[in-house]
């Protein structure tokens, strides 16, 4: 046992905090030893009862390292007592008691038993990294211990975790304890970046200079496996102190590799390790005492506005810069050099965003419905997922057909969640199995699971370019010849020997081992790929580029043999700019696309008014999302939808479409007055189409279709026809169309401004007249015009009385002057009104 480590002056402590109770959090300094001493303390505790403890990594590669240790310390290999499960690789037995497994691994084993009857203990090592797997197996390990284990003991161990809302999550009764670590000091040199170097350059020589100023082992830290060869090759280039060896560590090589990268170097000699934050914590690389950090990681971001995901590259956090610090402290004092400024350091952000916060979550809403709960709401989180980005992710699953409308999984889905790969690939396996194509559709998902292998084997996949197909030939053809093609090889022969060992498990997973029973062609890629994509079926467009089903373009970088194709599907865009540009894809015939997608197929009978022709015009469409397939002209479509669609064309282009005589205007200008006065009448208002005045034009529209059958319509006759007899009677008692003065005349009343009606009349018709004449039920005064005899306003008024009274002498004084020959008497209330230019004599 671990007898010098930090860790074990708390195991006591540890031991009997779970003898007391079922949950804890143990926050353990780096160099404590927290991942191989404390599971192996558990082992004999009374509680275990004979069952076994799971312990989660978040890496395949700490998983089988923590394994390996921990089985060294009992004197025995991983398989034994203690063992591990990680993708594509399994070392258990029937004595194994430990088992270390990445997060996909422990969802699958809960998935399979909810109570996980078999373990007593699962410690989720590393927490901090909040990867989304393992976020949901601590919501899943909660449920299993609320509804079917309340035995089930829960420990979470990190290094740099805040622990408080851990426990609050697990229980308020949740104890936390601390373990100092074993570091050393570790100096901190800041070595910015110029500008114009290239990263791969800088870090090589800023290599180079850590091993001709310090002692021990180099590792350095790099965003991705590109940037990690580009290093490799300018270190190989450069003149290095003897006794040097350059090795790479990423997830994706092989377990060989990776092993012998983190094993110690030979006596005399040193080593320069280029990972990626894959060794940022649980990992021990002896011999290190110099770190070299970029301050950069790679991680895949999802857009919940285009529904794609992408590799962008990011500044670490804090949290993380000091785990990677650390490294350099583990066994004497060391060196951290730090590819940015100091001021930098300050800007970034203090802790790794969650992965559940911005991830795809198409594969955690499966697991959901396959867990039996339809909403993340029912499970407890540390950080509960977006409503509208796991929304999007279901609507993709009933895509899929991994769901049904009520958000349920279906038989499919079900399969689905057996396959262990994104809900995408596993509908397209699936389909495929259906179709006699399963061992090309096992290879053509291995080449999606391996981005770094795919691009390294771009050149050799046998042909430049976005077109999948080569590069599945060229994987078939590997797989059939026992070993990768030169070409492939020579890129990164190792990635195809995993993408190989990836498609022969896929293939077995799907019930197939032989050979496909039906040949692929040169449709099967793209017509595979619409089974996994349905929302990134492209059409190509007139200039080009394509619109793909969800509504988003994508562009070809250039000419290429895919740029003639009709239709494409396109599996991995950058999603940069208006228009993304396409990474891999595959052309489908448009015959061959609607045999795949017919359930994506939404036929639909659109009837809308056309602006253009002033009419309604009917179409019949063939759509998938986006993507208009066919549209054919509808000659006699639904009445009750062209009515829908003319009135709708009425409000789109006013009132004014329609045929308004001077009779049936003022009818409506009325109707709006009484509705100002009287608020039980109608609102019409002319610019727009309201209710009331729809309800009445219905009727009179049947058999209409264009702004030439509405001139035939009477408005005058439409408007007087939805009032009752007693509304009409109102109307001409309180809005009448003419009032008679008395001169005799009847003058017509000018409702346009409905707050203010106007009567227009000539002055010498009103001699006699005393008072301003009402309307509105004798609520509303009308505005007099005054007119002289050339029909020209002299005077405005609402208080008639009072303008005889105060202003008609001067008024009289002028009209007297320029009409000479009428009649302007002195007393105008005893005067005869008339309209003529003096009244007539008896």
């Amino acid at each position: 046992m671990y007898t010098d480590l930090p860790i074990q002056a708390i195991i006591p402590e540890v031991q009997q905090l779970f003898r007391d109770q079922d949950t804890g959090v143990l926050i353990a300094e780096p160099g404590a030893g927290k991942t191989t001493v404390v599971p192996l303390a558990m082992l004999e505790q009374p509680w275990l009862d004979g069952k076994k403890i799971i312990m989660l990594e978040p890496r395949r590669l700490a998983a089988r390292s923590a394994a390996s240790r921990m089985a060294a310390t009992l004197g025995e290999k991983a398989g034994q007592t203690v063992g591990y499960r990680v993708r594509m690789d399994t070392r258990v037995s029937p004595a194994t008691r430990i088992e270390v497994v990445t997060e996909g691994v422990l969802t699958r084993m809960l998935q399979q038993d909810q109570g996980l009857e078999d373990t007593a203990m699962i410690i989720f090592d590393e927490f901090h990294e909040r990867h989304l797997h393992g976020d949901l197996g601590l919501a899943l390990a909660l449920e299993s211990r609320a509804m079917l284990r309340p035995d089930l003991k829960l420990l979470v161990m990190s290094a740099t975790l805040d622990p408080e809302p851990v426990c609050r999550l697990l229980g308020e009764d949740t104890q936390v304890v601390h373990c100092k670590g074993r570091t050393f000091p570790v100096e901190t040199k800041y070595v910015a970046k110029p500008a114009a170097v290239e990263i791969e350059s800088w870090t090589a020589r800023t290599v180079i200079r850590a091993l001709s100023e310090e002692q021990g082992d180099v590792l350095v830290f790099l965003p991705g496996a590109r940037e990690i060869h580009r290093t490799e090759r300018e270190l190989l280039q450069a003149t290095l102190p003897p006794q040097v060896l350059v090795h790479t560590l990423y997830g994706s090589m092989s377990a060989e590799k990776q092993d012998e990268a983190i094993r110690p170097a030979a006596g005399g000699w040193r080593k320069v390790v280029l990972s990626t934050s894959i060794a940022e914590s649980s990992l021990t690389l002896p011999g290190v005492k110099v770190v070299v950090d970029t301050g950069l990681s790679r991680a895949s971001a999802f857009s919940p506005r285009t529904g794609m995901s992408r590799l962008v590259t990011q500044p670490v956090s804090k949290a993380s810069a000091d785990q990677r610090r650390g490294r350099a402290g583990r066994i004497a004092p060391g060196v951290c050099y730090r590819l940015w400024s100091e001021e930098a350091h300050g800007a970034l952000p203090e802790a790794t965003r969650p992965e559940i916060t911005s991830a795809d979550l198409a594969p955690l809403a499966l697991e959901l419905a396959a867990w039996g709960v339809q909403s993340p709401a029912e499970l407890s989180w540390l950080d509960t997922p977006s409503d509208a980005a796991y929304a999007q992710a279901q609507a993709l699953l009933r895509q899929l057909g991994g769901l049904d409308e009520a958000g349920r999984l279906t038989p499919l889905g079900r399969r689905m969640n057996t396959l262990g790969v994104h809900p995408r690939l596993a509908s397209m396996l699936l389909r495929a199995a259906e179709l006699g194509l399963a061992s090309y559709a096992s290879t053509l998902a291995a080449l999606l699971q391996e981005p770094a292998g795919l691009r390294s084997s771009n050149a050799s996949a046998g042909g430049a370019g976005t077109d999948l197909r080569p590069r599945v030939e060229a994987l078939l053809a590997a797989g059939s010849s026992g070993g990768p093609p030169a070409a492939a090889a020579g890129a990164d022969g190792a990635a195809v020997r995993r993408m190989l060992q990836e498609s022969r498990q896929l293939c077995s997973a799907l019930g197939s081992a032989a050979a496909d029973p039906v040949r692929p062609d040169e449709d099967s890629c793209g017509l595979l790929l619409s089974f996994a994509y349905p929302d990134r079926i492209g059409q190509r467009r007139e200039d080009g580029r394509y619109l793909l089903s969800s509504g988003r373009g994508v562009r070809l970088a250039g000419a290429e043999s895919l740029s003639r194709s009709a239709y494409l599907v396109a599996a991995e865009a950058d999603d940069q700019g208006a228009d993304a540009r396409i990474l891999l894809a595959a052309p489908v015939q448009e015959q061959v696309m609607l045999r795949a997608a017919r359930h994506l197929l939404h036929e639909e009978v659109l009837v809308a008014w056309d602006r253009t022709t002033r009419s309604v015009r009917a179409h019949k469409r063939q759509r998938i999302g986006a993507i208009m397939i066919k549209e054919s002209t509808i000659a006699q479509p639904p009445e009750d939808q062209v009515l829908e669609a003319l009135l709708s064309g009425i409000r789109l282009e006013g009132l004014d479409i329609l045929p308004w005589s001077k009779t049936s205007r003022q009818l409506a200008e009325r109707m709006r007055f009484l509705h100002l006065h009287m608020p039980d009448w109608p609102d019409l208002i002319e610019d727009r189409l309201t209710d009331e005045l729809e309800e009445q034009l219905a009727p009179y529209l049947a058999g209409m279709r264009s702004a030439a059958d509405l001139k035939k319509l009477s408005m005058h006759d439409i408007l007087l026809g939805g009032l009752s007899w007693t509304q009409r009677q109102q109307l001409d008692e309180e809005a009448p169309t003419h009032i008679q003065v008395p001169s005799g005349s009847r003058i017509p009343v000018d409702y346009s401004n409905p707050e203010d009606p106007i009567l227009a009349v000539r002055l010498q018709e009103m001699f006699g007249q005393q008072e301003t004449p009402h309307i509105g039920g004798g609520r509303v005064p009308i505005t007099l015009h005054l007119l002289s005899p050339a029909q020209r306003p002299v005077q405005v008024t609402r208080d008639l009385a009072n303008f005889w009274r105060e202003t008609y002498f001067e008024v009289k004084k002028d009209l007297k002057g320029r009409y000479p020959k009428h009649y302007w008497p002195d007393n105008p209330l005893e005067a005869v009104a008339t309209n003529r230019a003096k009244p007539r004599t008896t």
